[in-house]
C-alpha cells in the first residue's frame, strides 16, 4: 500500500500491526534514514542491540539470497522482538523479498531503505500493490510541510519563530532533512546562548546564524545560472551533486530565485523604483548577494524570465516522464536558462 498525507502521519506515529515491511525511498536520503529510525524504534527499544537488530545491504542480499530469510525468521537470542534493516536496496532484491513474504510463517518486521525508484520499479510496485506492505516516498519537504517541521523542531526546545524568519529559513535551507536538522540545531544553540530572555527567533537571528549557510553550492549555483555563467554552472552543479543535493531541489531553488527576479522586474515595469522593491522584499536578499541580485534585475527582461521559469517547469515534467537521468536533465535545463541571460 502507498502511504501519503494523513495516513502516513498516522502510520509513523503508530504503525499498523498487520504491516510486515516498509519500503522507504526517494531523493531525500536524510528523510529516508530518519523515518527508518523512527519505525525501527517502534519495533525494538535499543537499535544498538546486535541480538535485536540485523543490518543488511542490497548488495549482501543479492550475493546471498538466503541471508535475508535467515535473518527474517531467526529466533531471538535474547528472547525479545527483532527487526531487520536493509540499506541501499534496489529492484534486484524484489524477488527475494517476495519469497520471504509468501512464507506462511510471519517474519520479523523488515524496513527497507532505497534511493529514487521510478513508477516502473519492481520493488516499489510490489510494495504499493501489496496490502501488508507499505511504501513511503521521501521527497524534500517544502511549503507547509517544511514550515511544520521547523516549528515542531523549535517548539521541542521551547522556541518560537517570527513569520518573516520562518519564511527566510524555508527559502534558505536545502531540501535534505539532515541538512535542515543541522542548521536548526545551530540556530537553536545560537539563540539560547544569547541569554536575552527572549525565546522567539527573529529574522535577524536567522540572517546572522544561517546567513553563512546561504553561501552554499546551491546558492552559488542559482546565482551562476542567473548570471549566465556557464563555466561556473558546470563547477557548482558538480559540487552540489557531490554534496548530495538532488536535481529536483536544484531546479526548485532556481524557480524560487527567478520568481523573485520576476516580481522585482514586474514592479519596476509598473513604475516602482528598484531599490524600494528590493529593500521591501521578504525574506530579504542576503546582504552579501545584494549587488549580484541588483545586477541580475537589470540584465533580465520579463520575457526572458518567463522563458526561464517555463524551462524549469518543463524540466520537472521531463524528469517524471522521460526516464532520462535527472542529473543530465537538470544540467541541460540550467545551461538553456543561462543562455537566456545573454539575450536582451
Amino acid at each position: 500500500m502507498k502511504l501519503t498525507g494523513k495516513k502516513l502521519d498516522d502510520f509513523l506515529r503508530q504503525p499498523t500491526l498487520g504491516c510486515r515491511s516498509v519500503l522507504l525511498y526517494g531523493p531525500d536520503q536524510g528523510l529516508v534514514r530518519e523515518r527508518a529510525g523512527v519505525l525501527a524504534k517502534k519495533c525494538v527499544s535499543n537499535l544498538r542491540d546486535p541480538f535485536a537488530v540485523t543490518e543488511l545491504t542490497g548488495a549482501q542480499i543479492k550475493a546471498d539470497t538466503r541471508i535475508l530469510s535467515d535473518s527474517a525468521f531467526a529466533m531471538s537470542l535474547a528472547g525479545g522482538d527483532c527487526v531487520v534493516l536493509v540499506r541501499d536496496a534496489g529492484d534486484t532484491i524484489a524477488d527475494t523479498l517476495r519469497f520471504v513474504f509468501e512464507d506462511p510463517v510471519t517474519a520479523w518486521p523488515i524496513i527497507v531503505q532505497a534511493g529514487e525508484l521510478t513508477p516502473r520499479s519492481g520493488l516499489r510496485s510490489y510494495y504499493e500493490k501489496t496490502d501488508k506492505l507499505a511504501a513511503i516516498a521521501c521527497y524534500p519537504e517544502e511549503g507547509r510541510a517544511l514550515e511544520g517541521f521547523i516549528k515542531n523542531f523549535l517548539a521541542a526546545g521551547s522556541l518560537s519563530i517570527e513569520p518573516a524568519a520562518l519564511t527566510y529559513l524555508c527559502l534558505s535551507l536545502a531540501g535534505d532533512r539532515q541538512v535542515v536538522r543541522r542548521e536548526l540545531e545551530k540556530l537553536a544553540l545560537y539563540v539560547t546562548a544569547k541569554e536575552t530572555g527572549f525565546e522567539r527567533i527573529t529574522e535577524n537571528d536567522v540572517v546572522l546564524c544561517v546567513g553563512d549557510s546561504a553561501e552554499t553550492s546551491l546558492d552559488n549555483l542559482v546565482f551562476s545560472v542567473a548570471d549566465g555563467n556557464q563555466v561556473a554552472i558546470d563547477k557548482t552543479l558538480t559540487k552540489a551533486f557531490s554534496e548530495g543535493i538532488n536535481p529536483v531541489v536544484a531546479i526548485r531553488a532556481i524557480q524560487r530565485h527567478f520568481q523573485r527576479l520576476h516580481f522585482v522586474c514586474g514592479q519596476i515595469a509598473a513604475g516602482v523604483q528598484a531599490d524600494q522593491v528590493i529593500n521591501r522584499m521578504r525574506p530579504p536578499v542576503f546582504f552579501k548577494r545584494k549587488d549580484d541580485f541588483q545586477r541580475q534585475v537589470r540584465n533580465w527582461t520579463l520575457e526572458n524570465l518567463d522563458r526561464a521559469l517555463l524551462l524549469a517547469t518543463e524540466n520537472e515534467i521531463e524528469s517524471k516522464t522521460t526516464g532520462l537521468p535527472a542529473e543530465i536533465l537538470c544540467s541541460r535545463t540550467l545551461m538553456r536558462i543561462a543562455q537566456a541571460a545573454r539575450r536582451r
